[in-house]
């Protein structure tokens, strides 16, 4: 059994595949809550720990008319809320330093979002917590300076620290993912975390909001989970043709369950590669 670098919650990291799962953002209660029933019933069928992830707020939109929250306090108080009535861990993530007391008092996990992961101040702010950090490799970044960005929470005595890829741009209104980046991020030693969903994003392609392609997000998963990662991180909703944020690119709900055991049945069999 691998080793256990620091927990989310119950959830030990680098001991075993876990998922980070939920609606891109927090829409509504019930929308919450039918996300957090599903994931607690995929995690007992499929026998792998999840990690509830939803934003309170959405602050890189494009256009002003896109959704940005239905109130960062109200938000947060149904991540809360799921956290007591699920028994989930919570990751969510926050834009400004002035955000970041209110969501560590929900949160068991905060990430620092792709577009922000250069900002020092936010980075060593959010690690200062103490909590775990998820940094997500921003679009523009080559995944050999993503260390750098770890060591700044490193530099304030915070050990707790994952990165994410999530695709790099690729001319305008599109993305690519370079699957060495896995291999480059795990050889500084953080644990990392593979993110689906927003791979298949075309950012800005959908008329004042982002596009995407979800008949990807499989194949992408699965051949993440082949070359070796900690987590996967994937966005899904109850019903994404009509959800507020993302709608291109979220996995229906509905489809979660076969998706995660297909993709656990690779990553079982990958021996999650030590590139260290």
């Amino acid at each position: 059994m691998a080793e256990i670098r620091f927990k989310i919650g119950q959830v030990g990291i680098g001991e075993e595949p876990f998922i980070i799962a939920g609606p891109c953002a927090v829409e509504s209660r019930e929308i919450a809550f039918r996300a957090a029933e599903e994931i607690k019933k995929v995690e007992s069928a499929v026998g792998i720990s999840f990690i509830y992830k939803s934003s309170y707020a959405k602050a890189n939109r494009l256009s002003v008319e896109s959704f940005a929250t239905i109130g960062k306090a109200a938000a947060l108080e149904i991540l809360a809320e799921v956290k007591r009535q699920f028994e989930l861990p919570i990751l969510t993530d926050v834009h400004a330093t002035d955000e970041i007391a209110d969501a560590a008092a929900v949160a068991d996990c905060l990430q620092i979002p792709a577009f922000l992961c250069r900002q020092t101040e936010l980075v060593q702010a959010a690690a200062a917590t103490g909590m775990p950090v998820n940094i997500k490799k921003g679009q523009f970044m080559a995944p050999d300076d993503m260390d750098k960005i770890a060591r700044k929470a490193t530099a304030v005595g915070n050990s707790k620290v994952m990165l994410t890829e999530r695709g790099t741009s690729f001319g305008y209104h599109d993305l690519i993912v370079d699957f060495r980046s896995l291999v480059t991020m795990a050889g500084f030693g953080w644990p990392v975390i593979f993110d689906c969903t927003h791979a298949v994003q075309k950012p800005g392609a959908g008329g004042g909001h982002s596009g995407g392609d979800r008949v990807f997000i499989l194949p992408l998963a699965k051949a993440a989970a082949a070359v070796g990662i900690d987590g996967l991180f994937v966005e899904t909703h109850p019903d994404p043709r009509n959800a507020l944020s993302d709608k291109d690119c979220q996995l229906p709900l509905s489809d979660l369950r076969r998706f995660i055991s297909e993709v656990a049945e690779i990553w079982r069999h990958s021996n999650r590669i030590d590139w260290t």
